[in-house]
């Protein structure tokens, strides 16, 4: 996982969107559409980062199709320290 979060994070484009995206995530669940109200980003990138995310068992989804939610994974939760260290030298 360690290596998946400094992928996603610092060693890819996009990786301050994605931090700030997940730590909107982990204050509540949200929808991409409120996500991108929120951060003032476009939609379609929103889906992008989630989709990223998502392949990365750092979100997950719920299971409406409709304004789906979007959760932290507990998987994640067990790595918020190295999630924090890694945000912290991108943000």
């Amino acid at each position: 996982m360690e290596k998946a979060l400094w992928y996603l994070f610092a060693g890819s484009r996009g990786g301050e969107n994605r931090v700030r995206i997940v730590r909107k995530l982990r204050d509540r669940p949200r929808n991409a559409n409120e996500l991108a109200d929120e951060l003032d980003v476009d939609y379609n990138t929103i889906t992008h980062h989630l989709d990223m995310l998502v392949e990365h068992d750092v979100v997950e989804p719920s299971d409406h199709d409709y304004g789906k939610l979007y959760f932290t994974t507990d998987r994640f939760e067990t790595h918020t320290e190295t999630f924090e260290r890694i945000a912290s030298e991108v943000s």
